[in-house]
């Protein structure tokens, strides 16, 4: 069973989603996609400064088993990407939701607003879960 923060909200594509502050959000992948997944090796990230459009491809993830899109929960601009992870990408197998996040953006609108639309955990949870 995978780990489902009750504070985080999520995508159907299992990206999770926090409110940093009013216009900004960060994101990763959730739990239950780096077990998917398997090993993850590889991480390309979008740019600090690109524009990101919701539901739209934004970077990939590379894993022993598969290559997969990351997808953008929100549109905005990238403010902020985890360098960390394209070194060590195995940060987001060991630690998803802290320091395996990917990036922060600005949102287009109030971000507590926006990710309101998101799944909370129960919806997620019946998701990942069918």
């Amino acid at each position: 069973m995978s780990n489902i923060p009750a504070d985080l909200k999520y995508t159907a594509e299992h990206e999770w989603v926090r409110v940093v502050d009013d216009s900004t959000i960060r994101f990763g992948i959730t739990d239950y996609a780096q077990h998917a997944l398997g090993d993850i090796v590889f991480v390309s990230l979008p740019n600090v400064g690109d524009s990101l459009t919701a539901g739209a491809t934004c970077g990939e993830v590379e894993s022993t088993k598969s290559v997969s899109d990351i997808y953008a929960p929100v549109s905005g601009q990238v403010m902020a990407r985890n360098d960390a992870i394209e070194t060590a990408p195995d940060t987001l197998n060991s630690d998803p939701y802290n320091n395996g996040w990917i990036v922060d953006v600005k949102v287009d609108g109030n971000a507590v607003d926006l990710v309101a639309q998101l799944l909370d955990a129960a919806a997620y949870q019946a998701i990942t879960s069918s």
